[in-house]
């Protein structure tokens, strides 16, 4: 008995279930996290593409584009990768409609969304890769958030461990029949009696943090490097996927596979080596792109005798005036030339991710 209580203490328990009811209306964890993390994406986005003398509101509207081609893009690659989950005997193809179940590829996510991205870039007249730099960090947060869904449905999860951070997975119940197994989202749990195998490897947890320590790497890297013309997502990419690669091998849950690997390990394998890739090109472009670049045919700064924002008024004063305003001292022309780079902080100040 004691040994017992001692395993139980000894890792992490599951959620009972992943859907509550306010009347009528399902609250599903997974849509939550999903609609959580895009909001702190486009947040921290605008936050960051303003601090860069971007167009105020350029980061919403590209998001309207963005969003639905991403989960559209997401939901198909995921479907297509793991056909068997819908077609053949005794599948029905409609659930590949039920989004709220779970089941999002990051990669048909990214692919597709991109697209959207671009025609909202297209409309507003700015560069891709500058936007694709300033969201790159809340995307990865917002995909961390994300891997939160997973843990109350249950999925995504390794091997047998009796690691002390090793999750127990419940046997869960169709809740108006408590006879039948119901080990999805709307399955609820009964007794908590542990499905064979628990603990298991919380794979979805090491994303999680895997997720956050590549934000704060980028975010880093951006301040110390001045990145731009697409770098900083070409990094959160390779971060990602380099996480991915040994986090997927981990995973347990059925997968199709080509020579005996998994179909995501081979694809974060191939677009790791594309990031890098890129990353490496994209230095030849030059510097940063100008924070006149990055506003939007409409913004009023446009007009003759429109006025630039502070952060602007700071990055394009000769130095001799940045030097004359602040007071002829060589430290005072240095935070003057800093005028951009300090907005930037700013913007990322607070909101930088901390993996625990």
């Amino acid at each position: 008995m004691i040994s017992a209580s001692v395993a139980h203490l000894a890792s992490i328990p599951s959620p009972d279930h992943g859907v509550w009811h306010i009347g009528p209306i399902p609250l599903r964890a997974y849509a939550i996290c999903i609609i959580a993390g895009i909001i702190v994406a486009i947040w921290w986005g605008e936050r960051r593409w303003v601090a860069r003398g971007g167009t105020k509101g350029a980061v919403v509207d590209m998001a309207v584009f963005a969003v639905p081609f991403g989960l559209v893009g997401g939901r198909l690659y995921h479907v297509i990768t793991d056909n068997q989950l819908y077609f053949g005997e005794g599948k029905n193809p409609l659930n590949a409609l039920k989004i709220w179940e779970g089941g999002l590829g990051i990669w048909g996510a990214i692919a597709l969304g991109a697209v959207g991205a671009w025609l909202a870039c297209r409309r507003r007249g700015i560069p891709l890769p500058a936007m694709a730099d300033a969201i790159a960090p809340g995307i990865v947060v917002a995909q961390a958030i994300g891997r939160l869904g997973n843990y109350f449905n249950q999925e995504l999860y390794g091997a047998h461990t009796d690691l002390p951070w090793g999750l127990e997975i419940y046997q869960r119940f169709d809740p108006s029949n408590p006879g039948i197994p119901d080990q999805g989202p709307t399955g609820v749990a009964i007794g908590h009696i542990p499905l064979e195998g628990s603990p298991v490897h919380p794979t979805f947890l090491y994303e999680l943090l895997w997720n956050l320590a590549v934000a704060g790497l980028i975010v880093l890297a951006d301040r110390r490097f001045k990145l731009g013309h697409g770098r900083v997502f070409g990094l959160y990419v390779a971060g990602y996927t380099l996480g991915r690669t040994w986090i997927e091998m981990m995973r347990s849950d059925s997968a199709n596979h080509i020579f005996g690997v998994r179909v995501n390990v081979w694809v974060s394998i191939l677009v790791f080596i594309g990031a890098v890739v890129y990353v490496v090109l994209a230095k030849s472009r030059g510097p940063r792109e100008l924070p006149e670049s990055l506003r939007s045919k409409d913004d009023p700064r446009n007009e003759p005798g429109g006025q630039p924002s502070e952060e602007d008024s700071a990055a394009e004063k000769p130095d001799d005036e940045k030097l004359a305003a602040a007071g002829g001292t060589a430290t005072g022309g240095t935070a003057g030339a800093g005028g951009t780079a300090a907005a930037e902080e700013k913007a990322d100040s607070g909101n930088q991710p901390e993996s625990r």
